[in-house]
Order: structure tokens, then sequence, then C-alpha cells
């Protein structure tokens, strides 16, 4: 484990912001594929209607709404020699992996009961994926009490994070093909496992690399109901709120409608991996290039300006023709290479969000601060593989099937205009996020005279 800082905001060992940040390469082994991959599987694969996955998938965030404060408030409370948030990457990772299989395997049952089997399998594997993501996502809250250096930290985890989105964009239909031999179904079920085994050798990683440095005010016993008070009067907190599932409307709604797209409007299935792979690279060199960024521009006017490019990129490739390929590839590197830097800026700005209610209530809750923003991605993904869904059903999607001019039209809208006026929506709500550099420095050196003072 890392030695001890003799501050919370001393500058931090490579060692750990790797060690942090390889965790999410191993998270998003898991949110890939659901934000790609999933809701394809389910309906060429498993052979649901797409009506009813749609329901499905949104259905299941009922269950997040409960889990998700539940979770950020049973860490935020938890006392180890490990310390609250570190405990849980070491003892959920390989649970994780088992539900990870389940959901995508294809049980032997008829329609009814292969969605109840969805349903369950999709639902606990959301629950395990609670119980690690947001342990983890709080844990850069306390790693360091620096708004610049959560911004470099959270900039290697979206590194990560992106990697790992290149890997299963661009490895997955390739590894279901080798690891199958024929049968789609199980080779589904072994690369869930591969991908099982590798994210958790990843988050018992960032157990052993990481240290936690920042702990709430010793006097502090508030009730749960009181954490989601404060969080309501957070007004910083509510703008990420409604711009995390805002933005991740964006994301999900492009990654999902990408293999659509590939498959039948471009004709071209074989260029997904690359076509997917190529946006992530993009991603990952946007989220490399954050720390550089804040250095220059506020925040809050860099995440304006990022998702304003992604509305107007989103919507130029809606007049991109089938045959268009390399402008199509061009254009979506484009978008990733916006889109990257919006995750670490979003999470470096939850921590500050937790920063805030501490200066402004004397209270910190930085589980439940990062739990309920989990929720609302979580939700935002849920609603955009919803509306692909539905979309789909509404315009006679046919399951591997050639698609009629209307179902076509369909999954262009869905990666093209439909996300870009969302993210235009995304950089009109940031404009009311009331944290600028000035109002954090005041924050910050505020709460480390309050620490000195303590006894």
């Amino acid at each position: 484990m890392t030695p001890p800082t003799a501050s919370p905001t001393a500058p931090l060992r490579l060692r750990e912001k790797v060690g942090y940040g390889i965790g999410d390469m191993g998270f998003n082994f898991y949110w890939a594929n659901i934000s790609s991959f999933l809701l394809i599987f389910y309906t060429d694969v498993m052979g649901l209607a797409a009506a009813a996955v749609g329901t499905m998938i949104l259905a299941t965030k009922i269950v997040d709404a409960v889990t998700d404060p539940l979770m950020g408030a049973l860490a935020d409370r938890t006392r180890s020699r490990f310390g609250k948030f570190r405990p849980y990457l070491l003892y959920a990772a390989l649970p994780m992996a088992v539900a990870g299989v389940l959901t995508y395997t294809v049980p032997a049952a008829g329609d009814g009961g292969k969605l109840l089997w969805a349903y369950a399998t999709f639902t606990l594997m959301m629950l395990c994926y609670t119980v690690l993501s947001t342990p983890y996502s709080a844990l850069s809250g306390v790693i360091t009490g620096d708004s610049q250096q959560r911004t470099t930290l959270i900039s290697f985890r979206f590194i990560a994070a992106f990697a790992g989105t290149a890997i299963v964009n661009y490895c997955t239909l390739d590894l279901v093909a080798w690891l199958g031999r024929g049968d789609e179904a199980r080779g589904w079920q072994l690369t869930m496992a591969a991908y099982g085994i590798a994210a958790a050798a990843l988050f018992v990683t960032v157990f052993l690399t990481t240290r936690e440095r920042i702990a709430p005010p010793p006097q502090q016993n508030s009730a749960v109901r009181q954490d989601l008070k404060d969080l309501l009067n957070n007004k910083a907190w509510l703008v990420l709120f409604a711009l995390a599932l805002i933005i991740m409307v964006t994301i999900v709604m492009r990654g999902g409608a990408s293999v659509y797209y590939m498959k039948y409007f471009v004709l071209r299935p074989d260029l997904t991996g690359r076509f997917l792979g190529a946006y992530s690279v993009a991603l990952a060199v946007g989220a490399a290039l954050t720390p550089l960024l804040t250095r220059y521009f506020d925040k809050k006017r860099l995440m304006v300006g990022l998702m304003a490019a992604v509305g107007a990129l989103s919507c130029a490739m809606f007049f991109v023709p089938a045959e268009a390929i390399g402008v199509m590839f061009v254009l979506n590197t484009l978008i990733g290479l916006a889109l990257g830097p919006k995750s670490p800026l979003a999470f470096s700005m939850y921590a500050d969000a937790a920063d805030y209610t501490e200066w402004k209530m004397g209270r910190r809750a930085t589980a439940m601060t990062f739990a309920a923003a989990t929720f609302s991605q979580k939700l935002g993904g849920a609603i955009a593989s919803a509306a692909i869904a539905w979309l789909l059903a509404a315009m006679g999607y046919v399951a591997n099937q050639a698609q009629s001019g209307a179902s076509q039209l369909g999954i262009v809208l869905l990666l093209t205009v439909i996300p870009g006026v969302v993210a235009f929506v995304a950089a009109f709500t940031m404009r009311f996020y009331p944290l600028d550099n000035a109002t954090l420095a005041q924050v910050q050196s505020e709460l480390l005279a309050r620490k000195a003072a303590r006894p």
C-alpha cells in the first residue's frame, strides 16, 4: 500500500495515480459492453422483442434508485483497517464477474422465461456494479484534497476507462466468434468470463495501490436523510446530477446505435470494431488532455464548449451518406475527442461538490455524493437504451433482416441528431454550475484551515 503523505494536498505519486486509474478499465469491461452490445445481444442473440427489452432496461433503474443511495450511505459509514471505500474493491470483484456471465447467458426457455432471466440477471449485475463502483468513485474524493490533482487523478482513471472501452469495442465481437466457434451464445458467455477475471484483477490492484487521506469532520454523526438533504441543498451537485443524466444519454445512445448503424445502414458490420475502436481511442486522448485543458480553461466554460462541439458534430453526421465511410469515421472520432474530457471533468466536479457540502454544511458524505451521481448516469444510460429499443420497435425493426427505410432513418437519427440535441441541452445546463475556480480555491483553503485548527 502507498505510504502516508504529510498532507492531503501533497503531490500524489505516479504509482498511486496509475493504480487508481486502471480500476476503471475493469468497470468498462462491463459498462462498455452494456452501452454498445447488451441491446443487440438481447434482440439478435437472445431473440427478445426490442420494445420489451427497452422496458426491461428502464424498469431495472427502479432498483438502482434505492440501492445506489443505500450503497453510498453504507460506504460513508464503513469503518475498517483498510478505510471506508477500498475494502469493497477486494470483496465484490468475483461476484461481479459471476453476474456478468449470467447476464450474457441465453437460458433454455421460451420468450417469457428469457425475458424474466434478463430482468433478474441484469438487475443482479447492476447491483454488483453499484457495490463496486460507488466506493471506487468516492475514493477519488478522499485520495487528495487538491482540485487540480483530482483532475489529474481522474484523468488517469478515464484514460484507462476509455482504453477499456477501446478493447471492448474493438475486440468483443471477434472474441465472441473465436471463443464461440459457431455458437454465438457460448461465445458471449466465455467472453464475459474473460473480462470478469481481468476486471477482478484490476479491482484488487486498486485496493493494493491507493490510500484514503481525507476523513469527515470527527464530530459528524448525521442520518442518511440528512446526507440526502445536504445534496438537495447543494446547487453544484444538482446541476451535476442533471448533467450526468443528460450526457450519459448522449454517450450510451451513440454507443448502442453504432452497432446497428454499421450493420443495417452502412451494411458493413465488419467495420464495427474499427469504428467503435477509433472512437474509443479518441475518448482516451480527450481524457488525457483534460489536465492540460483545465490549466487554461475554467471547468465550467470548458464543459459548455465541449458539449456544444459534440452537438454540432453529431448533427453534421446526419448528412453523411452510407458510402462515405471515411467521413463518418472522421466525424465520429472528432466527437470522441470532444467527449473525452467530459468524464474526468464531471467526476472531478463531484469531488469538488463534496468539498462544497462540507464547507457549507459542516458535514461530508463523499460516497453519497458519488452514489447519487452514479444513479443519474445509470438512469441516463437506461433512458438511452430504452429509447433506442422503443424507436427501433416503432420504426418496424426486425432482427437480422434488411431494414425498411423508416427503420434505417431511425437508426441514423439515434446516432446523430437525437444525441446531438441532447448534447446542446447539456451545454445549456452547465451554465447554471456555481463553482468557478475562484470559489473552489476559497472553499479548499478554508477547509484546510479548519482541519489545521482541530485539536
